[in-house]
């Protein structure tokens, strides 16, 4: 395919992502394995749609210096300097301890010194852009082991300049070696532009997005939030840095400023696509003539590199504060090799330090371990994670004494805090229940009460005091566990009130079936109270919106119950929703003119759009 012909490129490129990734996520496996997948697809070892993937991963590596932006966008300095100790600590610790094991095996293989250092370094790197991609996708930055997997990336993004500039030292050839002074500039030259991205953009930024965006044109601020990145990125490469270190820094010192969530919105969609291209740049990259040529050694330079690192990473992860859930998905990620190992080998090809076939090898066996990685975690997912779950769980203490609160809450996520809460207040004691581990010590950490245990247990809870209690509160995320828990309760403690949270109308009708008469759906009041407030700002009177809020509520529930006969008889619900709805606007139109005329008489000069309301209350009003 002829890169020139750009629109047929960007034709094979979407049509690949297109495809692969809606069927990897079918399958569970994760929308990083369907870019890969696409990517060896139409690459040379594939249909051979392209067949040199190197210009394109050099462009798609662009959507990971965005996607450092971003992290960094979300970073104030003061969070970033919290983490200087993680940084330099565990980031620390991750590299020269895995460099060590690596190099220590190498040598004991017979394999030169120089060569053992620098493919161990480049080998103990992983993939910032498959990690990152994964917390993203699994949502898990904002957790212990996301910020803790971030702390071990930017380190390595750090490190960069030593390592490339300690290549050339070990050169084998002397001719290509170059004096140790040219390692001691690249190292001042890096630090003086790092020093200058920070006073400039201390200094500069702000201002300069001001009068960007006094122009009022948005795709002028989008092109300078793009300019910004490639800026900061630009600058960081020509002294020998990570590109993605520099858009980090930037984002880091943009943390703080009014346009934090404008430079998110315009620049995350232009991260997803490119980030996508990456993964699929990686895919067509596996050079697999050399993985055909030497399975054997390939298996084995994998195999070997990911136990020595995760030998370490498990030794790191058991002394960090990582629960236990946490810390697979921590170990797996950085026990990959990365994008930057790449660098780091051609580097060394070109400096002599090792052959071409070497390096060939070498590139493959990182690019297999990326491969492998998004697989090795859907493993996880299946039977290490649960497993350590389960661990977890029995180190909590069970419900064993029994209890004699009057009420129990069964669910404490965010909807069963606040009615605990509540009830504390006023002196009522509460013997809460909670499926979720990571709750239980969550709750537990900020002094509240809760037992681990499943409410849909019939001996835990007679433990709760089931028998005595007067009220249980089904608050339950899980819309099944919470009507089987329902059902337990109806056949065995005839005589407690179940007052249930319902999170959708089809809950609701799941516990009416089950006779439960008190409930409450979780999004409805919330709403109302939001539907207040944008009747306020339209001018109407505070307690004339109330009044028609409480009205509202009334209505919904009313329509509600007229409903719930008709379940599974969908054009029956569709005519009682509707009818319902004509009825409440026509009654509220007629007493809007009403009062307008009323108004009119009395000759009051107010809003006749919104005059105020009778206080007349129907089952439809």
């Amino acid at each position: 395919m002829e890169h020139s012909n750009w629109l047929s490129g960007t034709l094979v490129y979407l049509s690949a992502a297109v495809l692969a990734v809606p069927i990897a996520k079918k399958l569970g496996l994760g929308s990083i394995i369907g870019y890969l997948v696409a990517g060896i697809a139409i690459g040379p070892w594939g249909l051979r749609l392209v067949t040199d993937p190197q210009d394109m991963l050099h462009f798609a590596e662009f959507g990971v210096v965005l996607m450092l932006f971003l992290v960094g966008l979300e970073l104030e300095p003061r969070r970033l300097w919290a983490l200087r100790k993680p940084i330099f600590g565990w980031g620390t610790a991750q590299l020269a301890g895995s460099a060590a094991l690596l190099v220590a095996i190498a040598l004991a293989f017979g394999v030169p010194w120089q060569l053992s250092l620098v493919v161990s370094l480049g080998l103990a790197l992983s993939s910032t852009a498959i990690g990152l991609g994964v917390l993203n996708e699994r949502n898990l930055m904002s957790t212990s082991g996301g910020q803790s997997l971030l702390s071990v990336a930017l380190l390595q993004d750090i490190a960069a300049i030593p390592i490339l500039a300690l290549v050339p030292l070990l050169a084998v050839a002397g001719a290509n070696a170059p004096h140790d002074s040219n390692g001691w500039l690249a190292a001042g030259k890096a630090l003086g532009m790092i020093f200058a991205i920070v006073l400039g953009g201390r200094l500069l930024l702000r201002p300069a997005l001001r009068w960007i965006a006094r122009s009022a044109t948005p795709e002028i601020f989008t092109a300078a939030a793009l300019l910004l990145v490639v800026a900061t990125a630009s600058l960081m490469q020509a002294v020998g840095l990570s590109m993605a270190l520099g858009a980090f820094l930037a984002g880091v010192l943009l943390a703080e400023s009014e346009y934090r969530r404008e430079l998110e919105t315009d620049i995350e969609p232009f991260k997803g696509l490119l980030l996508g291209l990456f993964f699929i740049a990686v895919g067509m990259s596996v050079d697999f003539a050399v993985v055909i040529a030497q399975p054997g050694l390939i298996a084995a330079i994998v195999v070997g590199f990911l136990l020595a690192k995760a030998l370490v990473l498990w030794g790191m992860a058991r002394t960090m504060p990582l629960p236990a859930p946490e810390r697979p998905v921590f170990i797996i990620l950085l026990a990959q090799g990365g994008e930057f190992g790449f660098v780091v080998f051609q580097s060394a090809q070109q400096a002599g330090v090792i052959d071409a076939p070497t390096s060939s090898l070498l590139v493959a066996a990182v690019a297999v371990s990326m491969l492998l990685t998004p697989l090795m975690l859907v493993a996880a997912d299946r039977w290490w994670i649960p497993r350590l779950t389960r661990s977890a769980r029995n180190t909590l203490p069970e419900l064993n004494e029994p209890q004699d609160a009057p009420v129990i809450i069964a669910g404490f996520g965010r909807y069963g805090q606040v009615v605990g809460r509540m009830l504390n207040a006023n002196g009522i004691d509460v013997t809460v229940l909670e499926h979720d581990a990571d709750q239980v010590e969550t709750v537990r950490r900020f002094g509240m009460q809760a037992f681990y245990g499943d409410a849909t247990r019939l001996d835990l809870l007679r433990t709760a005091g089931a028998d005595k209690a007067r009220i249980i509160v089904l608050a339950i995320d899980d819309v099944e566990q919470s009507l089987k828990a329902a059902d337990v309760v109806r056949q065995n403690f005839p005589q407690l009130t179940m007052v249930a949270r319902a999170r959708n109308v089809t809950h609701y009708y799941g516990l009416r079936q089950r006779g439960v008469t008190l409930i409450e759906r979780e999004t409805l009041d919330s709403a109302l109270m939001s539907a207040r407030s944008v009747l306020e700002l339209m001018g109407f009177q505070r307690h004339q919106a109330r009044n028609l809020a409480l009205r509202f509520r009334r209505h919904t529930i009313d329509l509600i119950e007229e409903m719930t006969p008709h379940q599974g008889d969908q054009n029956k619900l569709i005519a009682v929703a509707k009818k319902g709805r004509q009825q409440l606007e026509q009654q509220w139109a007629k007493e809007r003119a009403e009062a307008g005329a009323r108004h009119k008489r009395a000759g009051w000069h107010t809003d006749s759009q919104h005059p105020e309301p009778t206080t007349s209350d129907s089952k439809t009003g």
